[in-house]
């Protein structure tokens, strides 16, 4: 995401190098350049006006800092505006003084409702949550059965009534049901329509009057840039919206629309939708999401998704064969497909500070084929051979690469990799507990 709008102000911040202040004069062609590339990454136009003129503010007339060039003064500035017009810190969900919590989901037709409810419940579930999803769109073709097939992926209760009841009648009996079934949050998955009108708009009224949600939460798809910003702002005229989710964060490289939403509607994205997964939904942090636009990566959200994602018995025996030099081509590949639980390659490599510049165009990609690429090599192997890779003679890598459909280079290639990575855990292990010599401790082992 962001891939385009970081390209855009890299090139921007270049036009001011080499400047011992920060003036309107040599700001102008990069505030310009800066201007252009929010426009052209679909940021609402008063948006980018109040946001240029924010940045000009703070920034004109101010020294640059000892051993801080203009370019990465103005990067700072830029930055903590961001920030702000992205709403400055993550706003949770609301919690109700006397559960069940109750979760509206609004929106249009085909923004992802109905999925995005299965993610929220998911999410919920994970923090030791019982959700209930509440199936009250009974207009839409299948969307009934749809959230009951989310539900039983999800592993979460669900209650509907069908077809032909009245939406309003099962969203006030989704609270009974959930005191019956031991479940504190209630979603409730509303009709959308094409388009916003009028007879939605007085069903999800009724609905709001009626259940009186601790949250009413718009999705919308990322990908539609300004129509979902317009459709948000338009459902906040008649609803009491508390947040947004956006769907599809992960295929919008312009981001105009998360830039964009907070200052329209004055509702704060709550959360970020980053892949089709039910797992794949995250909390949107404006200081990290400033981070990733400007290139700079988000350390935090990788160490979270590693901790989500991590088995930590699974990580203790895995940190004594390291130490017990036992770490095999068996322990390789569960290493790797604990990392394939947290997302893409390509994602991932993205949130390393730095690495986002070094990265060649289609670099992401490259990462993750060769992630199929390793896997199918060690797949090729027998279980005797993942132990013992010792045992791999030219012979047996001829075989593992005729079945793996690589090269016998590739194979030689992984197993030296394999070797240098085995060296290096030696290394990082040294000391008691884990620590290396400065008393770091091994980040992926607790």
């Amino acid at each position: 995401m962001f891939e385009s709008l970081t390209q855009k102000l890299e090139r921007a911040f270049k036009h001011i190098r080499g400047q011992g202040y920060l003036t309107e004069a040599n700001m102008e062609e990069g505030l310009e350049q800066i201007r252009l590339a929010l426009l052209e990454a679909d940021v609402n136009y008063r948006v980018v006006k109040k946001f240029i003129s924010d940045v000009q503010e703070e920034a004109a007339g101010q020294r640059v800092l000892d051993k801080v060039n203009p370019t990465q003064q103005l990067i700072k500035i830029v930055h903590e505006e961001m920030v702000k017009i992205m709403g400055e810190k993550h706003e949770p969900l609301r919690k109700a003084a006397n559960p069940p919590t109750t979760i509206m989901m609004v929106g249009l037709q085909g923004q992802g409702k109905t999925t995005t409810a299965g993610k929220l419940a998911v999410m919920l579930k994970r923090t030791g949550h019982a959700p209930l999803l509440v199936a009250a769109d009974v207009y839409r073709p299948a969307a009934v059965r749809q959230l009951e097939v989310v539900a039983e992926k999800a592993g979460v209760e669900c209650f509907s009534l069908g077809t032909t009841a009245n939406p309003v009648d099962i969203c006030l009996m989704a609270r009974g049901e959930a005191q019956m079934r031991g479940c504190d949050h209630i979603i409730l998955d509303t009709a959308g329509r094409l388009h916003v009108d009028e007879q939605m708009m007085a069903e999800v009224r009724a609905i709001a009057n009626q259940t009186h949600p601790d949250e009413i939460l718009f999705v919308a798809n990322a990908q539609t840039g300004q129509d979902a910003v317009r459709s948000a702002k338009e459902f906040h005229d008649n609803l009491p919206l508390t947040g947004v989710i956006l769907t599809q964060m992960d295929g919008d490289a312009r981001g105009g629309a998360a830039i964009s939403l907070i200052e329209v509607t004055g509702c704060p994205i709550k959360f970020v939708g980053t892949g089709e997964r039910l797992e794949a939904l995250e909390a949107f942090h404006p200081r990290r999401m400033a981070d990733q636009v400007l290139g700079m990566g988000d350390v935090v959200s990788l160490v979270e998704k590693a901790q989500a994602v991590a088995d930590r018995d699974q990580a203790v025996k895995l940190q004594e064969r390291i130490r017990k030099e036992k770490y095999d081509l068996e322990d390789f590949l569960s290493h790797l497909q604990q990392m394939k639980k947290m997302g893409s390659m390509g994602d991932l490599l993205k949130k390393i500070p730095g690495i986002s510049k070094m990265m060649p165009a289609g670099m992401e990609e490259e990462a993750g084929d060769e992630v199929k690429y390793v896997e199918a090599i060690i797949f090729s192997m027998t279980p005797h051979e993942r132990r013992n890779p010792k045992l791999l003679n030219g012979s047996r890598r001829r075989r593992i690469a005729s079945g793996s459909g690589t090269s016998v280079q590739e194979v030689n290639a992984l197993l030296r990799d394999f070797e240098k990575m085995k060296k290096m855990m030696k290394q990082m292990m040294k000391g008691p507990k884990g620590r290396g010599p400065k008393g770091m401790r091994m980040p992926l082992f607790g």
